[in-house]
């Protein structure tokens, strides 16, 4: 509740011209800068208490009384404080030499409230959904090119910090974050665990051995167990190799139970991912050197990321029985390598960029977005329910960081649109004292408050 009251007062949507309880009018020149660290809420404000300007802070609580609860009056770094705006004025405030603060109660109208309770209401979904109609597209558009791009720097924040974790070494950094990648966002912990648990120097060093190279990964993985498949030479190759390199190098294993199977095709399984990322350090081609030999161009990256499984994973999806050669695809789908240039390649040029100075190269990571075809997930599909449009990938992106980082973390007062619908459908100041409905999602004591007023 006090977080709303710091949003409103930031965003000047209290007004301009609040009243004491005994009337006395004050005037708000300037709300001051937010402070998110120990102090008052706001620091630096102007405004004018009959007709006497006062500069100083604002601090804010939803009952007056909070000011003694919190300690304030026994703090000099509120002395400083030179306005009181509450949601409940139960008490009078004082600071350490006993001068009353200024203070003001204000409460909310019906329409803001509906609004936000609509909006930070615990259910699944797009809660703004219904309402997204109303925002222009001008409005819709600005906000999801920065959301596009605040994913894209998330993903190469990635990168730069397994950068740092791997003792700056590039190349098992970017092998980290293609391991990741095939993941695809079930396994992509597990894939990247796996990654950084394994060398990659290790496994060039046996590169030009297939079945060296699947022992070292699917070992890592926590995959082997002589006792499993006691009569499948494949399998019992597997084990004896790993039980020798893991000695060799000294290699300790990750748990199997890490690995997710839950709604997964037998395509898709981690086994089969494995082999993939077998395949393609087999290919004994630098993982960074490819990306920027192929230079953002998207059909050259899809050759890169085409991968082919023979003998043993060309008919299977995991240990044990074949899936049989016509249900078992030997290749990553079309969609599969997309998601891997947006989730791998993209980052890798926007990191790149920054640490090369090729600037030209990190647009193109960001251009080939525009390119590429949007997701397919349920997340997408109900922001288009919403009615918002989706041509690219780009779009995609941004929407799928709308629901991980804004919605499902419930910062609708930090995202664009319910900035806009909170500001444009509330309707009025909050100094007008409209009342809200008994249906409302609201504090206990100032529901109480509320009551009593009506």
């Amino acid at each position: 509740m006090e977080l709303l009251y710091h949003y409103l007062w930031k965003h000047k949507m209290m007004g301009r011209e609040l009243r004491m309880s005994d009337g006395t009018l004050v005037n708000v020149l300037s709300v001051g800068r937010y402070n998110t660290d120990a102090g008052p809420d706001f620091s630096n404000a102007r405004i004018m208490v009959g007709g006497r300007e006062w500069i100083g802070n604002v601090e804010i609580h939803v009952k007056a009384s909070d000011w003694y609860a919190h300690g304030h009056d026994r703090d000099k770094a509120y002395d400083s404080v030179v306005l009181h705006v509450v949601a409940v004025n139960d008490a009078e405030v004082r600071r350490i030499d006993g001068s009353i603060i200024p203070q003001v109660e204000v409460l909310l109208p019906r329409n803001f409230y509906i609004t936000y309770s609509r909006l930070t209401a615990d259910m699944k979904g797009t809660r703004c959904q219904n309402m997204l109609h109303s925002i222009p597209p001008l409005v819709c558009t600005d906000w999801l090119e920065s959301l596009g791009m605040e994913r894209m720097q998330a993903k190469a924040s990635r990168l730069m910090n397994y950068y740092t974790q791997l003792n700056s070494d590039w190349e098992q950094a970017v092998f980290t974050l293609l391991a990741r990648g095939l993941g695809f966002g079930l396994n992509s912990l597990p894939f990247e665990m796996l990654a950084k648990n394994l060398p990659l120097k290790y496994l060039y060093h046996h590169a030009d051995d297939l079945l060296q190279t699947e022992a070292l990964l699917f070992g890592q993985a926590g995959l082997l167990d002589p006792g499993i498949y006691p009569y499948e030479d494949y399998y019992q190759a597997l084990c004896r190799e790993y039980m020798f390199l893991q000695r060799k190098y000294g290699l300790r294993p990750q748990r199997r139970e890490v690995w997710k199977y839950a709604r997964t095709r037998p395509q898709n399984f981690p086994h089969r991912r494995i082999a993939l990322l077998a395949a393609a350090v087999h290919k004994r081609e630098g993982f960074s050197s490819g990306l920027v030999e192929a230079g953002g161009n998207i059909n050259r990256l899809m050759e890169l990321f085409d991968w082919r499984l023979d003998g043993y994973w060309g008919t299977h999806c995991g240990f044990g029985p074949e899936g049989g050669e016509r249900v078992v695809p030997r290749t990553l789908s079309d969609a599969s390598k997309e998601l891997l240039i947006i989730n791998v390649a993209a980052p890798f040029y926007y990191a790149y960029a920054a640490m090369s100075g090729d600037l030209e190269l990190g647009e193109r990571g960001i251009n080939m977005l525009t390119r590429l075809r949007p997701e397919r997930n349920s997340i997408i599909s109900s922001w288009q329910v919403g009615g918002l449009k989706v041509p690219d990938a780009l779009r995609s992106q941004a929407l799928l960081h709308l629901r991980s980082e804004y919605c499902d973390r419930n910062r609708c007062l930090e995202c664009r649109f319910g900035h806009y619908l909170l500001r444009h459908r509330a309707g009025g100041h909050l100094f007008d004292y409209n009342r809200i409905s008994d249906n409302v999602f609201v504090d206990a004591d100032v529901a109480e408050r509320i009551d009593r007023c009506r």
